[in-house]
């Protein structure tokens, strides 16, 4: 545990306005609720959200070698960005484990603009300066100390959208990214998410934030809507089976076991980590990222309970809980190979009592209409 104080990000007092619960998260002060997890996770699904994303970090990347400096510290493939797009990628460490996911913006032909968790700014700042010597014409920048960042969510995000920037704005695609000036400075408007809904991110200057937020509240409001917390982010987003670093992703345990290799381009000459990722793929995975629900009544599945597979404890819980869309228990678990399989029986421990759990495919939830 760290002894350094909590931060706190430019919209705190507009959280506790609101009556947001704040608890500590990621070495930040958050809020986890304002008026209930479950009424705001529904919220998103049939109208929309709107979340403070402002603890998260923010580099730019640019020179005219920054393409393969990229394309050599992340998992991705760089060079298929076309300007204007964006794509999920990792930074791993040398043997392969995961540091962090991101995702990376091509906002010109020699410049990037990425995006990283909260927890791992620092430790991203330093992986990535540890591998610029030698890059040749690379340049770095980190925003995240004067930077807010702001997610709208749902199938009414396109309305809030419209009503914040006028009707006439080009809503950004998804995994797109635009920049706009302001008085304030730069505006970078991302077209992606973290919650299986249509919606947008905003970053702007830390200075204009409050007055932004309370547009996108406002907003958001209008449209039967309402701010969320962190507890809503994390149902939505384990819903549709996406990891949480930290939770789902560790640096002992790979992309290929984590079920990203899709974001994985093995074609690439080299990147860091690719190495341990082609003796693993050649001796076979010790385990894998297995996605399961509840499948009789139980409590919810919570990280770190056992999971036991013919009668044996095989690992534990890396992300659970009551699916509010679904209404039964879901989780993600690190599995051996042959206990991964859809409609393979598991169980979970919980406070002493064994629940049994069936192994499925993600994403848990899918949209109907």
């Amino acid at each position: 545990m760290s002894d350094a104080p909590l931060l706190r990000t430019p919209l705190y007092e507009s959280h506790v306005a609101l009556g947001g619960k704040i608890i500590p998260f990621a070495g930040w002060e958050m809020p986890v609720q304002y008026t209930g997890i479950v009424q705001e996770h529904h919220a998103v699904r049939k109208s929309a959200g709107v979340f403070d994303i402002s603890h998260m970090g923010q580099f730019i990347v640019s020179g005219s070698d920054a393409p393969a400096f990229l394309n050599r510290a992340l998992t991705n493939d760089v060079s298929k960005l076309e300007i204007g797009q964006g794509q999920y990628s990792l930074l791993l460490n040398a043997g392969g484990g995961v540091i962090d996911d991101l995702i990376l913006y091509r906002t010109s032909e020699r410049e990037f603009f990425l995006v990283v968790n909260a927890s791992k700014i620092a430790e991203d700042w330093a992986q990535f300066q540890s591998l610029l010597t030698g890059a040749g014409n690379v340049q770095m920048a980190n925003l995240s100390d004067t930077t807010a960042g702001i997610a709208v969510q749902g199938p009414k995000s396109r309305a809030v959208f419209d009503r914040v920037f006028g009707a006439g704005a080009t809503f950004p695609p998804h995994n797109s990214i635009f920049i706009a000036s302001s008085d304030a400075g730069f505006m970078w408007l991302c077209g992606t998410g973290y919650t299986g809904e249509e919606g947008f991110e905003f970053f702007a200057p830390a200075a204009s934030a409050t007055a932004w937020f309370d547009r996108f509240v406002a907003a958001v409001r209008e449209e039967g809507g309402q701010p969320c917390g962190l507890g809503a982010r994390d149902t939505l987003r384990l819903e549709m089976g996406y990891p949480l670093n930290g939770n789902d992703l560790f640096p002992d345990k790979t992309p290929l076991q984590a079920g990203l290799g899709f974001f994985v381009a093995m074609e690439k000459p080299d990147f860091i980590g690719k190495a341990a990722l082609v003796a693993q793929k050649a001796n076979g995975l010790p385990s894998r990222l297995a996605a399961f629900k509840m499948t009789g009544t139980a409590p919810p599945p919570r990280p770190h309970y056992p999971v036991a597979f013919n009668g044996e404890i095989v690992g534990e819980v890396a992300s659970g809980t009551q699916s509010p869309s679904l209404s039964t228990g879901i989780g993600m678990a690190y599995l051996p190979i042959g206990a991964t399989q859809p409609g393979t029986v598991i169980e979970i421990e919980i406070r002493g009592r064994r629940f049994p759990a069936e192994v499925v495919k993600k994403p848990f939830y899918r949209k109907t209409e």
